[in-house]
């Protein structure tokens, strides 16, 4: 992991650094850009969870790794509201500093190290990758743990899932997260999954619309009734616009959680605890949610037919803030194309050699933004 020097660790390049000439090309349009390459929110945060940010901002003392029992109160309580958990215990629950920085440092506080493996999706959010290179195990892409061999199959330590799946936008069933666990409890491996898109699920998967709510790995359907070796990952940054406050918790494996939350205390691994205190709030209150889901599925129900006039063909994306699409091109030439309306995406190259042909665009545009990405691409 060391550099030749002897300092710093050997990782590769940042991948969004390849946009820039795509963003200057796009810059150039008349119009300005369209970014929508990164899922980064764009509404404002709602006002009440701002305010608990100012309630709580007289702070002096440290804040605890475990969180405010409050806090995970109101976690235990949000997983039965939203996500149909039951028998989650408030000690099995931790906040972390956005989920970004625990899905990278996971492999290496599980313990993890040479020789073991992690699963993780064909196509993926890179970060997976670059946790297993942290702890200096293997990452190893598969979509089911059955297209291993079994000297593979004899090291996986960690399974990651992500449903719904980042750029992909896939969502698993309750029997096939069911499939996963008992595939990975046979090896003895965890299985943690990446649940931050849950609340934007989209046709059979959105429980506003008369869908189903999309499954967490904590659910009994999955578990079968034991959190042992189970961890749920969660972000408000994309349900609540909180990107900003770096808002996130760890939740279930009650045999593992005593371990995690230990070691995050020798390492000061801390949420502030005014940002504890907002999103207590956030998860208490179920309106701003849903009135962001509106804005979302309102923008892509524009987006998407003009996506599709443009040449793109839609794949997955039964969820999340994503668009997963394909020209039957070179992802860079689609890339190009785009860039030359002025629309930025996302190469699918960024997500593993599965990506290749395909963008990911985002819905995170402002309402004025998406609509001048549909009038360009209308237009052309």
């Amino acid at each position: 992991m060391r550099r030749p020097s002897g300092f710093g660790l050997d990782l590769p390049d940042y991948p969004w650094e390849a946009m820039r000439p795509y963003a200057a090309t796009a810059a150039e349009h008349p119009g300005g850009a369209v970014n929508l390459s990164i899922g980064t929110p764009v509404d404002p945060t709602p006002e009440a969870i701002q305010e608990a940010l100012r309630a709580a901002a007289d702070a002096p003392g440290y804040p605890t790794v475990h969180g405010t029992l409050a806090l995970r109160e109101a976690v235990v309580e949000w997983f039965a509201r939203r996500r149909g958990v039951t028998g989650l215990d408030e000690q099995a629950v931790m906040p972390t500093v956005g989920s970004k920085e625990l899905v990278a440092w996971l492999p290496f506080l599980l313990g993890l190290g040479e020789g073991d493996v992690v699963v993780r999706p064909s196509v993926a959010y890179p970060t997976y990758d670059i946790g297993a290179r942290l702890a200096g195990a293997t990452a190893v892409a598969a979509d089911s743990l059955d297209e291993l061999d079994a000297a593979t199959l004899a090291r996986v330590r960690l399974v990651w899932v992500n449903s719904p799946g980042n750029p992909t936008g896939a969502v698993r069933s309750a029997d096939e997260l069911r499939a996963v666990v008992d595939r990975a409890r046979a090896l003895g491996a965890v299985v943690a999954s990446d649940e931050c898109y849950a609340e934007l699920g989209w046709g059979a998967w959105d429980a506003q619309r008369g869908g189903e709510a999309v499954p967490s790995v904590l659910d009994p359907r999955v578990s079968g009734g034991d959190l042992t070796g189970l961890l749920s990952v969660y972000s408000l940054s994309k349900q609540s616009n909180l990107a900003g406050y770096r808002a996130a918790f760890v939740a279930g494996a009650p045999e593992l959680m005593p371990n995690l939350v230990n070691s995050r205390k020798h390492a000061g691994m801390i949420m502030p605890f005014p940002v504890q205190e907002a999103m207590r709030v956030a998860l208490g209150d179920d309106a701003h949610v849903l009135a962001q889901k509106d804005l979302y599925r309102a923008r892509r129900e524009r987006l998407l037919p003009a996506l599709e006039a443009f040449g793109l063909t839609l794949s997955h994306s039964e969820a999340g803030l994503y668009l997963w699409c394909t020209a039957g091109e070179d992802t860079w030439t689609t890339v190009g194309r785009l860039a030359e309306l002025g629309i930025v995406v996302g190469p699918g190259v960024f997500y593993g050699a599965a990506g290749s042909g395909f963008v990911r665009v985002a819905l995170t545009g402002s309402d004025e933004r998406i609509d001048a990405a549909v009038e360009r691409l209308s237009a052309r």
